[in-house]
């Protein structure tokens, strides 16, 4: 056909409709996918109730009482709502979560609930689900790529301004203290951290900052070196509970008086601040912070709103109100 004998006006509206049904072509070939829960109508998650869904959940590790509880409140939430759960431990290694998690992937699960390892690692499996449609969630630490539906954490940042300005109530400005850190590669390491020292490196004397790895007997080992290398600290701020229980160990066995202020709220910490033995703890609240974990693939599968950030409070628990957050967190 000729197109130079048409008028150059049909020929510009026969080229913008053309471009019009292709695009329409390839817009109608996108289908909807798991992690899309936006308004539009063509991009909302296919409904699925909680009895139709198999929730795969990987804890960083199970050596540590408050991932133990987190593991059983998120189970037995899922339980409760007729979802089917499957729990892998990590074991605080990275590849193990990975090879974890693609396994779950392969398994098809509906969605993921992981408490990474370290947020920097996880973030090629998040991928992996993404490419899967498998909507994730993390809970207590984030990844630092890839989409998640929702991050479920204590405010950590918040939790460590806490410790200090607690710290500062307790032993006065400029006062000589340690911090314990956590895993270098954890989000909570460094939220915590950064809480802390914004408060710390102004109002405190921290002579030294050394990572135990989340871990009571690396925490332990680090005390012993801390107090030996700085015998007049007066506090020690630990970024986790099992560090604390450490730090409490090796106090005691050097029979010195230090203040020791940990993180979250686990049972073997609490035991030891009605014992006297540790000071104080930023208490999170571990039965929300599971169950929420939980509803947010609830809710992102009934195509609600779900928040990228879920926040959950934390406290300072003592002596004084230990008792009471146990009931309310442990129900004991």
């Amino acid at each position: 056909m000729d197109f130079k004998k048409f008028p150059k006006k049909f020929i510009k509206i026969a080229t913008v409709a053309s471009v019009l049904i292709l695009a329409g072509g390839v817009l109608g070939g996108c289908g909807s996918t798991g992690l899309s829960n936006g308004s539009n109508s063509s991009t909302k998650v296919e409904k699925k109730a909680p009895k139709d869904l198999k929730i795969g959940v990987s804890v960083s590790t199970l050596t540590n009482p408050a991932f133990v509880n987190l593991k059983n409140v998120i189970s037995n939430y899922a339980k409760k709502h007729g979802s089917k759960v499957i729990v892998d431990d990590a074991n605080n290694d990275t590849s193990k979560q990975n090879d974890d998690v693609e396994d779950l992937i392969t398994q098809k699960v509906d969605a993921l609930i992981i408490n990474p390892c370290d947020s920097s690692a996880i973030s090629a499996v998040v991928k992996k689900a993404n490419e899967a449609n498998i909507p994730v969630v993390c809970v207590d630490r984030s990844a630092d790529s890839g989409k998640v539906v929702s991050t479920v954490a204590s405010d950590n940042i918040a939790g460590g301004k806490m410790a200090a300005n607690w710290m500062v109530q307790q032993l006065g400005e400029n006062a000589k203290v340690a911090e314990i850190q956590g895993i270098p590669g954890a989000s909570a390491t460094r939220e915590r951290g950064k809480g802390f020292d914004s408060i710390g490196d102004k109002k405190l004397n921290i002579v030294t900052k050394q990572t135990a790895q989340f871990d009571r007997a690396k925490a332990l080992t680090v005390t012993e070196n801390i107090l030996q290398a700085h015998k007049d600290i007066k506090g020690i701020f630990a970024q986790n509970d099992e560090e604390a229980v450490g730090a409490a160990r090796a106090v005691k066995a050097a029979n010195k008086n230090v203040k020791i202020i940990g993180f979250d709220g686990a049972l073997a910490c609490l035991n030891l601040i009605q014992k006297g033995q540790v000071t104080a703890t930023v208490g999170q609240q571990w039965n929300k912070i599971g169950q929420e974990s939980v509803q947010m693939v609830y809710d992102h599968y009934q195509n609600k709103k779900v928040p990228k950030k879920d926040k959950v409070a934390v406290k300072i628990v003592t002596k004084k109100n230990v008792a009471a957050f146990k009931k309310e967190v442990y129900n004991k």
